[in-house]
């Protein structure tokens, strides 16, 4: 009995010992927490993406602490935001610039052509190692919405092999943007008012033979618009959403049809897609 006695009291002195050796550590090798950084972090909504260009949350908030940052940089949080870090670090508000995703590329089922048949496994990743893919054009989407899985707002869908992006669900995360093996979804301001939907930067007798509604660098846009709000260079026009007014212009004179103008049906019908 003493034996058992003797084996508990030695044991509980055990583990005060440890217990107290332990506190004593902790005090001594303690992180300090900064609660502005603590404050910040919770208030940003913690997706990750790296819209903001830091590595994530915990990156942004630790940067806005230091005073490298400023607040408004986190495209998924909005305004509601931007206000919450600006009041935490006592400075105003400047806002935020909302950005949204675009796909640069209109090459759905009906318009593009194939230079083979893809059997392997069914993601825009895998098929893009195997000879860039099934479409001729090899700036066109694949099609197979590792875009759309990588979103986490149903931003995303796949409609006759085209990813199409819903702007009025779309946060701005740039995930889409990280997982397309062809770089061709691009954010845009959400003030913009169109996007050319293409990608690509062969001569205009390639891409013809490759998709039916792809930018050939004719330059008709460019001659029409009164803005100076589009551009060629490199065989692909690109619009300025800084002088762009949304006239329609370059719509109506692009011969393929690939200048979307949102809200404005122009009178090429393919441009509508």
């Amino acid at each position: 009995m003493f034996e058992v006695i003797l084996a508990i009291i030695i044991l509980t002195a055990l583990g005060l010992v440890f217990g107290l050796i332990l506190a004593f550590a902790s005090a001594v090798m303690a992180v300090p927490v900064d609660e502005k950084v603590e404050a910040l972090r919770s208030a940003l909504p913690g997706a990750n993406c790296g819209a903001c260009g830091y590595s994530g949350c915990d990156g942004y908030a630790e940067a806005m602490a230091r005073g490298e940052a400023q607040p408004g940089l986190c495209t998924p949080g909005g305004q509601d935001v931007a206000e919450i870090t600006a009041s935490i670090l006592g400075v105003e508000s400047a806002g935020v610039q909302e950005k949204k995703a675009q796909v640069k590329c209109g090459g759905c089922d009906q318009y593009i052509n194939t230079k083979l048949e893809y059997r392997g496994i069914a993601t825009c990743a895998a098929a893009n190692q195997f000879y860039g893919g099934e479409p001729s054009c090899s700036y066109g989407c694949l099609g197979y919405g590792d875009c759309a899985a990588a979103c986490e707002y149903g931003a995303i869908t796949v409609e006759n092999g085209l990813a199409i992006i819903n702007k009025d669900l779309c946060v701005g995360c740039t995930k889409c943007v990280s997982v397309c093996p062809k770089s061709i979804i691009e954010m845009v301001p959400g003030s913009a008012k169109g996007i050319v939907r293409c990608s690509s930067h062969d001569k205009g007798a390639v891409v013809r033979k490759a998709c039916s509604v792809g930018c050939i660098g004719c330059m008709k846009c460019t001659k029409v618009c009164e803005y100076d709000a589009i551009h060629v260079s490199n065989f692909l026009a690109k619009i300025d959403p800084e002088k762009c007014v949304g006239c329609g212009a370059c719509a109506d004179s692009c011969p393929t049809g690939c200048i979307n103008i949102f809200g404005y049906q122009p009178k090429n019908q393919k441009a509508a897609v």
